[in-house]
């Protein structure tokens, strides 16, 4: 088994999290001209003279659209905002539950990512566990209910 040299292990880390943050400061702008061009088109929008019922309800539904993306791209960049703190704090690239170091190439698919691969599965099959028990729980609700409605 090769020896890892701690030092080329550091300056590999180092080198990444400047690219890193290169990265998520791109994305950021990305994201923000985007949300900025259907704002601008959202305003612009054309006038209701002469549309039919079937154009407003189609230029209603584009709107919704519009707002549930501009909702998840607020989420980005929040958590854009986020990583990058968290370069600025030297927290990035360590998990939130554990305090290991999150691995590179985690890093790399998943650059907002706060946990390492195994907290992030004990984390999922916390959440997993919780829906099925809220599940157990109304359905339970559901059956009392039926029963106090019949009588019994």
């Amino acid at each position: 088994m090769p020896k890892t040299d701690p030092d080329k292990e550091k300056k590999q880390r180092r080198v990444f999290l400047k690219q890193a943050a290169d990265m998520l400061e791109e994305t950021k702008k990305q994201l923000l001209r985007e949300i900025r061009g259907r704002v601008k088109e959202e305003t612009e929008g054309v006038k209701d003279d002469g549309r039919d019922t079937y154009d407003l309800a189609s230029d209603e539904r584009d709107r919704e659209i519009n707002f549930i993306l501009n909702a998840r791209e607020r989420e980005k960049l929040l958590a854009i905002d986020e990583a990058l703190q968290r370069i600025k704090g030297k927290t990035y690239g360590l998990c939130e539950s554990c305090e290991g170091e999150i691995q590179l190439g985690r890093l790399k698919v998943l650059p907002f990512t706060r946990l390492c691969v195994r907290c992030q599965e004990e984390n999922e099959k916390e959440n997993k566990r919780q829906k099925t028990l809220e599940d157990e729980r109304g359905y339970r609700k559901l059956v009392m209910n039926d029963f106090e409605e019949e009588g019994f």
